[in-house]
């Protein structure tokens, strides 16, 4: 077990910690819940970081990483979604995690085929992820209505595009191989 998988494994194991925090009764229960979906992202950038540095990059690794990173965004989406209570935040959100479901598939599928690198991150993806961490720490930190929420849900939009644009880079470059596939049958 390499220090960058016990990372990614902190962040599945703070999930329970960040919905028990934001769900306290506290004044500070925004403010604790939005330190801790911060440090999973922190734990996020490390784990990478370390594993290139120390080169112990695993495939463990390698699929616990985007698993322990795509349940802690659907976590707080959701959680934002309840706290939010508005079609507005419903929709984009479910794009966002819609779009990771399809993006997830895909990559298992291309990896199959031995074409993984055909859908791998794209500049564009890494905006995205971006817009949508901030977005989603904003929205954590700020009830609806506040000036730091508007600019969450704003950022939340761009995501949305971002992540609609991104997956129709991912799909275009798999169509080859999707198409190939049903042709073959």
């Amino acid at each position: 077990m390499t220090l960058p998988n016990i990372l990614t494994l902190s962040r599945i194991v703070l999930i329970p910690v960040f919905v028990l925090a934001f769900y306290i009764p506290n004044e500070s229960h925004r403010m604790i819940a939005t330190g801790v979906f911060f440090f999973a992202g922190f734990t996020d950038w490390l784990d990478g970081y370390l594993a290139r540095k120390m080169n112990q990059s695993t495939k463990f690794g390698a699929f616990l990483d985007p698993v322990a990173d795509k349940l802690m965004v659907a976590v707080a989406l959701t959680m934002i979604v309840e706290d939010f209570n508005s079609m507005w935040i419903t929709i984009p959100s479910i794009i966002i995690i819609g779009r990771e479901i399809v993006i997830s598939a895909l990559r298992e599928w291309m990896a199959e085929m031995g074409k993984r690198a055909s859908v791998a991150v794209s500049y564009i993806g890494k905006i995205k992820t971006g817009a949508q961490m901030w977005a989603i720490l904003l929205m954590l930190y700020s009830p609806m209505g506040e000036m730091i929420a508007n600019i969450g849900v704003a950022l939340l939009y761009l995501a949305s595009v971002l992540t609609l644009w991104s997956m129709v880079i991912y799909l275009k470059a798999a169509w080859p191989d999707l198409t190939a596939e049903m042709n073959n049958k």
